[in-house]
């Protein structure tokens, strides 16, 4: 790769702060009317179309320009060294106010969103890594993933590594547990918490010919008890037996909906399954496949055209969902409003309306409804 930078003189930079300026508005209305545009938070791709001064300048169609600079160019200077005008990069928004109309990105942002994406992708896969174990405490021991300062459990070492201490005794097993300071164990992430920065790693693992004899005795319909070992955005995972895992999804875990499985369990915990798939070497099990379906209680109390008082739980790109009891929500349609400011307008989340069921199929579990209140 070409490491020639490319400087502009005083003159182009100005022409192209004077340029950003005037595209301001135009990239306003822009925002306004393409569907789903970005908002704060979110990852982009762009074009390198400058670097100069400590700033660099990405095009960002059709939303505008991005910029990278104070801050932001100093916690990756050593990304941007590497940058070439023409190259495409991915950032994240951080701001979009700013004053001379530049949507102001982050490269170290970008890349610590990628890293946790790359985090939960090793997680299904059941990836494994070759790391070298940096510290150990009374509890288990300390890698390092990516940068990442992960744990890994005493509880999650394989036999020949777990510290046999007759009496438990914790300074006992502390001494132990140093003696593997500076070994590389092959490890898998079976937890990754991005907003606390949390990596749980985990050394058991089992071979492919071992995993699809223990899976042989499993069937689908089977209930069994097991215990979580690993919690992601998408669901929690969770041990049958040693060296065999099963997926609860996010949609498996209760009638109700779920926004976030550690708000609900946390490693360790003891629940009870159903197996509902067998795939490709593959279990997944649900929880709420053993608790009452709400929806067959609802078919003997609702139809459409009844009048109810609904919950508003969540805001998607579609409208709002309205929860009519516990477990049995449904879409209230952004184009009944026209807008979503228009939609947020008169429904807030939280709050209880008044809606007409339009669409009721407890079969399939879909309900549509429509405010009957007075739209503001």
């Amino acid at each position: 790769m070409d490491d020639t930078k490319i400087v502009m003189t005083a003159d182009e930079a100005e022409a192209a702060a004077e340029a950003a300026k005037q595209n301001e508005k135009l990239m306003t209305k822009l925002m306004v009317s393409v569907k789903n545009p970005p908002s704060v938070g979110d990852l982009i791709e762009g074009t390198v179309i400058s670097s100069s001064h400590g700033k660099v300048y990405v095009d960002l169609p059709p939303f505008g320009t991005g910029i990278i600079y104070g801050r932001e160019y100093i916690n990756a200077r050593d990304v941007i060294k590497k940058i070439n005008v023409g190259d495409t990069i991915a950032a994240k928004i951080v701001d979009f106010e700013n004053p001379d109309g530049y949507i102001e990105l982050s490269l170290k942002e970008a890349r610590q969103a990628l890293i946790w994406s790359e985090a939960e992708a090793a997680i299904r896969e059941k990836k494994v890594f070759e790391l070298a174990v940096k510290e150990a405490n009374k509890g288990g021991l300390i890698l390092e993933w990516q940068s990442i300062a992960g744990f890994l459990p005493a509880s999650q070492l394989k036999a020949d590594h777990y510290p046999r201490v007759p009496d438990g005794d914790k300074d006992k097993i502390f001494d132990e547990l140093k003696k593997l300071v500076g070994e590389k164990l092959q490890v898998t992430i079976i937890s990754a918490i991005p907003k606390e920065g949390k990596l749980i790693f985990s050394e058991k693992s089992t071979t492919e010919k071992e995993r699809e004899k223990i899976i042989g005795k499993y069937t689908v319909g089977d209930e069994h008890d097991g215990e979580v070992t690993g919690l992601v955005d998408f669901g929690v995972f969770v041990k049958l037996e040693d060296g065999l895992e099963g997926l609860v999804h996010i949609s498996e875990i209760d009638w109700a909906l779920v926004e976030d499985p550690r708000k609900l369990y946390k490693v360790a915990d003891k629940v009870r399954v159903k197996i509902i798939e067998i795939k490709e070497g593959k279990i997944s099990l649900s929880i709420k496949a053993l608790k009452p379906n709400p929806w067959v209680d609802a078919a003997t109390k609702y139809k459409k055209d009844d009048v109810v008082k609904g919950v508003v739980i969540k805001f998607n790109k579609h409208g709002a969902l309205a929860s009519i009891e516990e477990g049995v929500a449904g879409l209230v349609h952004i184009s009944e409003f026209g807008s979503e400011d228009k939609l947020r307008r008169n429904l807030e989340l939280g709050k209880t309306y008044t809606f007409k069921i339009t669409l009721f199929d407890p079969k399939e579990q879909k309900m549509a409804l429509s405010f009957a209140g007075e739209k503001k």
